[in-house]
């Protein structure tokens, strides 16, 4: 099937671009000659501009050097947003070292299996996690790196060691298709978490993707990015990567505190935002909000679920940005396809690929053959950000990635232009009655509903049917409605084995750290009570 979305490419965004075979460091390199006294990373009251920021990856390179490591070593980094996380991931990527991302809020049985899998022996992290990390049980030969901007007498503190000022360091050799860069794990909902290897051709080559297909509205130098996606997240990690290839100015937002955001969001003037539907949502209802206050906004952008339309148009009535809905996995680095910045933009689409990125829409039981237009199948991608496998993992590597081709385990459909439109899961497809039930298609319908602020719809045991669809709902502040009168609005506007025969009026949702609501939370307590003695259901 031809690549129907060629015509709807902005002018300014070629369906094929250039990429350079360079490493991740080489980009910072790059903005500090072009950039070097523009401030690259606002971290609360501190400052770091572009010259200082290279100067201090340089010096803790130099002195990681000198302690011994080197290219190939595995070393998680466990820190949140902040200066010391960029440092540290610029210092690694110098001595081609390979970054394990580290959620800082793990437990203990995450963080062992984390630590062994990836055979790392490097731990940067803060003197806060030192307790839990001790509780591991690591080996005499780990190495924890304190990254404390604060006086120390520590000799493993990393600012000691940038104030050693070294400068003694190996040649910068990355092959950089070959060598790996970051380890990120994802996919632990079945079993154990995948380390998804990113080369620097995988994540130089996303960034490129993710610059250009900003259609020439993200300006080079001149852009002050919030960031409050989780740099340990795929999502966070690309939002930081492209500020610094681009020039632009970081703002470190630790944790996500939603009465936080409108005085970030003021105070710095702040231009391009990302993230879920939860954080426009939180942003739109908040009381501290003003007239004014989002009209710096030019860049938005929303991943890791659908943006109801009515959100949508508030915010960019209020911001006069415009919100551009996007897709994306860890396994292809993270973006693949995006609504354009300026041209046609579907609501409720993901959009269309990225420069370099080939995508098909495949039968689910061949998940060989092309589905015809507007038909659902599994979607898969080709392209430069397409891991190099999974970690010490050849049977799922082989299972997911085929002559090239990414299989997503999601359920998609395209329409006559080439967009494309996220179904839902593979996992999350709900069977009831022996029919095949999309969970997005119905959370649209949810969506619709004047009183529902967010919802989730997921399949629940039943004896009878196999399966029956119910939906977790949150309502706006100040809205009632009653589940009757909810299924009685889904059984309007859908066919009868779609509606949900179960609600759930909630005063919260599951959600991960960026925002995404937890499907498999919600799944797993409705199997524990189906599977509780003395269960009606």
């Amino acid at each position: 099937m031809s690549k129907r979305w060629y015509p709807f490419n902005p002018e300014n965004v070629p369906c094929e671009i250039k990429l350079p075979e360079v490493s991740i460091y080489n980009l910072l390199e790059d903005s500090a000659l072009k950039f070097p006294q523009h401030t690259a990373v606002i971290d609360g009251e501190k400052k770091l501009t572009y010259s200082e920021l290279k100067k201090a990856v340089d010096h803790l390179a130099a002195a990681l050097h000198h302690k011994g490591f080197k290219k190939g070593d595995r070393i998680c980094v466990m820190l949140p947003n902040c200066k010391e996380y960029i440092i540290a991931s610029y210092a690694i990527h110098r001595l081609g070292g390979v970054i394990v991302q580290v959620n800082p809020m793990y437990q203990l049985a995450e963080l062992k299996y984390v630590f062994k899998d990836s055979e790392a022996k490097w731990l940067i992290s803060r003197s806060e996690q030192q307790q839990k990390v001790e509780e591991i049980g690591v080996s005499d030969e780990f190495i924890m790196i304190e990254a404390d901007d604060k006086a120390s007498d520590k000799p493993n503190n990393m600012y000691n060691w940038i104030q050693e000022e070294r400068d003694e360091l190996p040649a910068h050799e990355i092959q950089s298709k070959i060598d790996i860069a970051l380890l990120q794990y994802t996919g632990g909902t079945t079993g154990y978490p995948k380390g998804a290897m990113l080369t620097h051709f995988n994540i130089v080559s996303n960034i490129y993707q993710s610059y250009v297909a900003y259609a020439g509205v993200y300006e080079r130098g001149g852009e002050i990015v919030l960031g409050i996606a989780p740099v340990y997240h795929a999502m966070g990690m690309m939002n930081m990567s492209v500020t610094i290839f681009s020039g632009s100015t970081y703002v470190a937002v630790e944790q996500f505190n939603i009465n936080k955001l409108p005085h970030l969001i003021r105070n710095y003037k702040i231009t391009t935002l990302s993230g879920s539907p939860t954080m426009y949502i939180a942003l739109l209802r908040h009381p501290d909000i003003q007239t004014g206050d989002l009209d710096s906004l030019k860049i938005c952008t929303c991943g890791s679920s659908p943006m109801p339309v009515e959100v949508m148009n508030e915010f960019e009535l209020r911001s006069g940005a415009r919100i551009v809905e996007a897709y994306g996995l860890t396994e292809a680095t993270t973006g693949v396809c995006r609504n354009p910045m300026v041209g046609i933009r579907k609501v409720g689409s993901i959009g269309i690929p990225y420069p370099n990125t080939d995508i098909k829409v495949v039968d689910i039981e061949t998940r060989t053959t092309e589905v015809p237009v507007g038909e659902p199948g599994e979607l898969i991608i080709k392209g430069p950000q397409i891991m190099k496998g999974y970690w010490k993992n050849p049977e799922e590597t082989e299972y997911t990635i085929r002559n090239e081709w990414l299989y997503t385990g999601d359920i998609a459909t395209m329409d006559e232009d080439g967009y494309f439109y996220i179904a839902g899961r593979l996992k999350d497809l709900i069977i009831s009655g022996g029919y095949n039930i999309y969970p997005a298609e119905i959370e649209n319908v949810l969506y619709e509903h004047p009183a529902i602020s967010e919802a989730v719809v997921y399949g629940v045991p039943d004896s009878y049917y196999g399966e029956v669809v119910k939906a977790a709902v949150v309502l706006k502040q100040h809205m009632i409605t009653t589940e009757e009168e909810i299924i009685s609005w889904c059984n309007e506007r859908l066919a009868k084995y779609k509606y949900p025969r179960l609600i759930d009026i909630r005063d919260s949702l599951p959600k991960t750290t960026v925002g995404k609501i937890l499907r498999r939370v919600l799944v797993e307590e409705e199997k524990e009570k189906f599977n509780a003695p003395n269960s009606n259901s």
